[in-house]
């Protein structure tokens, strides 16, 4: 059991999602404009559909966005700061960046901001965002960008000059809560600039918009608390009534201006709309009584359903901290509501999350990692994110608007997935590129998320496999933009070890999951090896555009790919669900039989993938020693696709230990084991057996060790994928590949960072950047290899050097590599590789002191690229610098 601290305790008292304490989060989006719920096009042009310049007057239909909020987890109620430093043409209120068709590589976010802090009840959040007092350049950066091609830097807010001299605002809130429907909020902004600068703050408070479709015509009132009821100076007081959630109160301290408007869309501005239904008093009602001074939409009634609490400094000194405290509670406010008693709870939480992670993450660290480690936890925790879409009622419409009828095949997005209903708190790959889950990074985000929160861990890895996710076919939902398209299956591998961070001890959880995988499974194996010859075709299996050519569009006639990752991703699949249910058949002997298909399964896979498959298609390369996809035309033709890319690497994740106790523990098992080595010797050369000081180790491998060592000559050559930051997704050495398929040319080359091609949106390079998810995976399984080779097994890193270590050094080599990303660099001036050119290493300590956390990696220089707040599945950096394990009772490893 982990230590009691306090949040301990109240992780305790949350055992489920309605636990108590986690009703109120940082569950708002940091975008919800431009996702594909918000599409009702006909063409389905998400981006354009409903774009950044129509947020802050029209009403979005499933979420809310804002800057750095909080909100229920049913997303009602909604409280975030706005901003506005006298000169932008509107308030800031939620983050800016490109769509795909503005950005030179695709949807880019254009501002800076951080999580800081947090712990994953939200008892105590920290959030960071950077103001500049210039006018802010929306037109610039879109300019600029759309001039520069794809083989140029990318245009970012700190090249336009906004920043220089520190010319800004740090705009921290910090949630602090009382009680788990007490929330303590202080807003602080600092002055970083040489001179005086103005400044509005503006927190606000709204309800989501459930009435204006049709549907529900319920809605909350927002009303400003006045007395006798208000009996308490010093604090304005807005009062939020709500069918479901019951009565709020938001306290703001001081004399602020309370303006009154309705979460309802400006269709007069937007749409030439004059109908008398169109509301007198729209969702942008606030903005225009500030920035233009026309008071025309703010309710004089003091009434409605979105509110601001308007402060204003005409000037904020160089170095000067302005504060605004709220608090949001079922109460109303009395004379302690802003009393000491306010500040004792935000110094309370913050020592409480100092002792947390004290405890969570090794003290034996150094500052800069403990830094590092909690900067990423904070990012997974901000990342929460309420995620609601019923995609029957999107299909279909709402009973307020246009026919459905008017969109065309384009604008009907995920037609076979009309049982997807989500209503639920989901770990996101970030708050603005990436909003909407995606299955294989969920699945990720679990590792590091399983040693603060394992209870969410293990709900989160659940969820994709309920029946209101989960197809009913047994398909795993992939993404918003196609759910039918296709994750590696990394699911089980998550399970396990969340399992295993967990303790070993929650065997309810490993048979919730498996007996869903179990659908899952048989989905890939009817819908992905559609010869039967198990060699499979997943499609881009999440790596985009690795290959020569679009892996999920549909091949020329007659053609068919056989893919060395999707069989490799399927033998790894197998393999987890061997060992899931031999853990679960020491328990229980009815498990006995599952374990034994999966084995016999895993071997079929193995055979085919070590000799021929389809018409002779074969996908080891003696030659080259690597294992290629292989392209078969109509006339059985096999062409192997020769690009040493992290294809051929994924076999290597085909190995698992076989237990020593399952002879007395597994009777089954053993017994078919020792029927296959007397009746199909053939099909057993994947188990591998060896003596150890403890006993008999056995290894499933799909790769056996002359492969293997040929295989990690390569990708330890520091002219194909080895790197001092991990291992590349595409050999260093590769030129410029050409093929033709079907009378279509195509061509790859070595792309270290962006990508120069338009493919899969071009934020998104696989051709040479170092990723994080696939790097571990492969240190995982280098260390289950060495765990049965032991001394015996060696090999040269980097090739050729003369540095001889074992596979479990090997692995040490490939985390240290990525964990180096995040370390200062004494070579570097002490700047972080991850930071590259970018403002981040700057000299200056308001910069260095923030760390980024990127979607992907420079394979040459280690700099951040792609989504440059994707937490994600790069927070796996928290738990390789901090990897320590329950120990394991039963000596598996």
């Amino acid at each position: 059991m982990p230590p009691q601290t306090a949040e301990h305790a109240r992780l305790d008292e949350c055992t489920g999602s309605a636990g108590p304490w986690r009703l109120w989060g940082p569950y708002l989006a940091g975008r919800q404009w431009g996702t594909v719920r918000e599409d009702y096009s006909a063409d389905g042009d998400a981006w354009r559909s409903f774009p950044f310049d129509h947020a802050r007057s029209r009403a979005y239909r499933w979420g809310e966005d804002g800057l750095g909020g909080f909100c229920d987890r049913f997303g009602f109620l909604n409280l975030a700061v706005a901003m506005w430093n006298g000169k932008d043409p509107f308030l800031k209120e939620r983050l800016f960046g490109l769509t795909n068709e503005e950005g030179n590589h695709g949807e880019d976010a254009k501002e800076h901001w951080w999580a800081v802090d947090g712990t994953p009840t939200h008892s105590w959040a920290q959030w960071l965002y950077r103001y500049p007092q210039a006018e802010f350049p929306y037109q610039r950066l879109r300019e600029e960008n759309a001039r520069r091609s794809r083989d140029e830097r990318e245009f970012e807010l700190s090249d336009t000059g906004v920043l220089d001299e520190d010319r800004f605002f740090d705009v921290q809130v910090t949630y602090a809560k009382a009680a788990p429907d007490d929330v303590c909020v202080v807003v602080e902004a600092t002055n970083h600039g040489p001179e005086a600068a103005p400044l509005h703050l503006l927190p606000q408070l709204w309800f989501r918009n459930t009435w204006s479709w049709g549907r529900d015509l319920r809605r909350g009132v927002l009303s400003q608390l006045l007395a006798p009821t208000l009996t308490v100076p010093g604090l304005e007081a807005v009062e939020a009534e709500h069918g479901y959630l019951g009565r709020y109160v938001l306290a703001a301290e001081g004399s602020p201006a309370v303006l009154f408007c309705d979460n309802e869309t400006n269709a007069a501005l937007l749409f030439g709309d004059q109908r008398s239904s169109s509301p007198r008093f729209p969702k942008d009602g606030v903005d225009r009584a500030v920035v233009q001074g026309d008071s025309s939409g703010v309710n004089p009634a003091d009434t409605g359903t979105k509110a601001a609490f308007w402060y204003h400094w005409k000037s904020v000194a160089p170095g000067e901290t302005v504060t605004v405290r709220l608090r949001l509670t079922p109460s109303d406010p009395t004379q302690a509501t802003f009393g000491p008693g306010f500040d004792d709870v935000v110094a309370a939480r913050r020592a409480e999350a100092d002792e947390f992670y004290e405890t969570v993450i090794d003290p034996s660290l150094p500052e800069a990692d403990r830094h590092v480690a909690r900067r990423a936890y904070a990012g997974l925790l901000w990342t929460k994110q309420l995620y609601r879409f019923d995609v029957a009622q999107w299909l279909d419409g709402d009973p307020s608007a246009p026919s459905p009828a008017e969109r065309d095949a384009t604008g009907r997005r995920n037609t076979t997935w009309r049982h997807v209903a989500l209503a639920d708190v989901i770990s996101m790959p970030d708050e603005w590129e990436y909003p909407w889950f995606a299955a294989w990074d969920t699945a990720f985000h679990t590792i590091p998320l399983a040693h603060v929160d394992p209870d969410f861990a293990k709900e989160q890895l659940v969820l994709m496999c309920r029946e209101w996710a989960m197809h009913p076919n047994g398909q795993l939902p992939a993404y918003e933009w196609e759910f039918g398209d296709v994750n590696p299956p990394v699911h089980a591998w998550a399970a396990w070890h969340v399992y295993r961070i967990d303790g070993y001890r929650d065997r309810d959880f490993l048979i919730r999951v498996f007996t869903k995988l179990l659908l899952n499974f048989s989905w890939w194996v009817n819908r992905k090896d559609a010869s039967g010859s198990n060699l499979f075709e997943g499609g881009f299996l999440g790596m985009d555009n690795i290959a020569l050519f679009d892996r999920s569009a549909p091949l020329p006639p007659g053609y068919r790919l056989e893919q060395s990752d999707a069989t490799s991703w399927m033998a790894f699949y197998c393999q987890q669900m061997f060992k899931i249910a031999l853990e679960l058949s020491r328990h229980d002997r009815a498990w006995d039989d599952t374990a034994t298909k999966f084995l016999e399964h895993f071997l079929s896979i193995a055979q085919a993938m070590n000799s021929f498959g389809t018409r002779g298609a074969k996908l080891w390369d003696d030659d080259d020693g690597f294992f290629y996809d292989v392209l078969v035309d109509p006339s059985g033709h096999a062409e192997p696709m020769r690009v040493r890319s992290m294809v051929g690497l994924l076999p290597i994740l085909g190995a698992t230990e076989v237990p020593a106790w399952i002879s007395t523990e597994c009777p089954d098992v053993t017994t078919r084991l020792r029927w296959l080595q007397r009746r199909r010797p053939e099909v057993m050369g994947p188990l591998r057996s060896r003596s150890g000081p403890d006993g008999r180790r056995m290894l499933l491998s799909l790769v056996g060790p002359e492969r293997l060592r040929r295989i990690l000559e390569r990708m330890f050559d520091t002219e194909e994928f080895w790197t001092p930051y991990g291992i590349r997704s595409l050999s260093r050495s590769t030129g410029q590949v050409y093929a033709n398929v079907g009378g279509r040319d195509v061509s790859l080359e070595y792309e270290p960072g962006e990508s120069r091609t338009g493919l899969f949106g071009g934020n998104s390079n696989w051709r040479g950047p170092i990723w994080f998810p696939v790097n571990v995976l492969l240190a995982d399984k280098l260390r289950t290899m060495g765990r049965h080779y032991g001394d015996t097994f060696t090999i040269e890193v980097p090739t050729g050097s003369g540095n001889v270590v074992t596979l479990d050094q090997a692995a040490d080599l490939i985390d240290g590599g990525l964990t180096a990303l995040f370390r200062p660099d004494p070579a570097r001036g002490d700047r972080r590789p991850t930071d590259g050119d970018r403002v981040e290493a700057s000299d200056s300590p308001l910069w260095r002191e923030q760390v980024t956390f990127s979607e992907f990696f420079d394979g040459d220089t280690g700099e951040g690229l792609g989504a440059t707040h994707q937490t994600g599945w790069t927070a796996l950096v928290a738990h390789l610098l901090n990897p320590r394990l329950p120990a394991d009772p039963r000596r598996m490893g």
